[in-house]
């Protein structure tokens, strides 16, 4: 007896755990599978008759519109990821294949949430860009924004500072009081310096207890100076009482000016490093 795969179909749409859109040439919400309740939140009437576009994350629409353009002339899409906003606010990753049916005069896709893989991928590229004890940026941006702010500041005549921070003391923390207070000093100092800065500058751990702040299109002769002493005033404050009893470290810092001590990134480097040590000599 042969199967009867016209009316095995619809129910076959419904037993997937992908979800099933059928959208017309107004972006109508013609047909969706119950998936869509996994999906999104939504039950599948409340969908229908609804534009589709009406659910897509705000800072998607302009590339999901090109991609409708293109799946509409002809041209099927097989791996387009956007966002769309659950019932619940939500906000969940799919990833679409589509085609456009001029029989139905619909566009059919099939969604995939794919969250969780987005999630993971934006947690690795973070990670590959930024310390992750103190979450601020590492070694390797660092120095690309240097690279860059130097190109600038050629480029413009412009002044630019390194400040390069070492905390006093740190082995002592750490053989003392342990390497997870030691951490919490880290990330004490990393909040400290992020809180003295602009948005337009930039704070790095370099490793270990080293910090590296860049201060970018400096206006004033005094304002490097200032900035020293709000970041030593900052790292003054003696800690929460959350610490149990620690105390905050103070700090030596070294400053370096393009171009007056150097128009490379090592030169400049270089140059903060040595007078860091310099001060933390002197205060020995």
């Amino acid at each position: 007896m042969p199967v009867d795969l016209q009316a095995l179909y619809p129910r076959l749409i419904q037993l997937m755990l992908d979800t099933v859109f059928v959208v017309d040439r107004d972006d109508q919400i013609v047909f969706v599978s119950d998936a869509c309740e996994a999906l999104l939140g939504y039950r599948a009437d409340e969908l229908v008759g609804t534009p589709i576009t009406s659910y897509m994350h705000p800072e998607d629409l302009a590339a999901t519109r090109a991609s409708i353009v293109r799946v509409m002339s002809g041209q099927p899409h097989f791996d387009f990821r956007n966002r769309y906003i659950r019932k619940d606010g939500g906000v969940v990753y799919i990833l679409w294949a589509a085609f456009w049916s001029e029989e139905v005069g619909a566009r059919i896709g099939v969604a995939r949430d794919v969250t969780a893989l987005a999630l993971s991928e934006e947690e690795l590229r973070f990670l590959a860009h930024h310390d992750p004890l103190t979450k601020l940026t590492n070694r390797s941006l660092f120095n690309d924004r240097l690279a860059a702010a130097l190109r600038a500041a050629h480029r413009h005549g412009s002044t630019l500072a390194l400040l390069f921070l070492d905390i006093n003391d740190f082995k002592t923390v750490n053989d003392v009081h342990g390497h997870a207070a030691g951490d919490r000093v880290l990330c004490e100092t990393a909040r400290r310096l992020q809180g003295c800065v602009r948005e337009t500058d930039t704070v790095a751990r370099l490793g270990g207890d080293e910090f590296v702040v860049l201060l970018t299109d400096i206006q004033l002769d005094a304002f490097v100076a200032e900035k020293v002493q709000q970041i030593l005033a900052a790292m003054a404050e003696p800690l929460g009482d959350e610490f149990a009893g620690l105390r905050m470290p103070s700090c030596s810092i070294g400053v370096a000016c393009y171009p007056e001590h150097g128009t490379s990134a090592d030169a400049l480097l270089r140059h903060a490093d040595s007078d860091m040590y310099r001060i933390k000599r002197k205060r020995d």
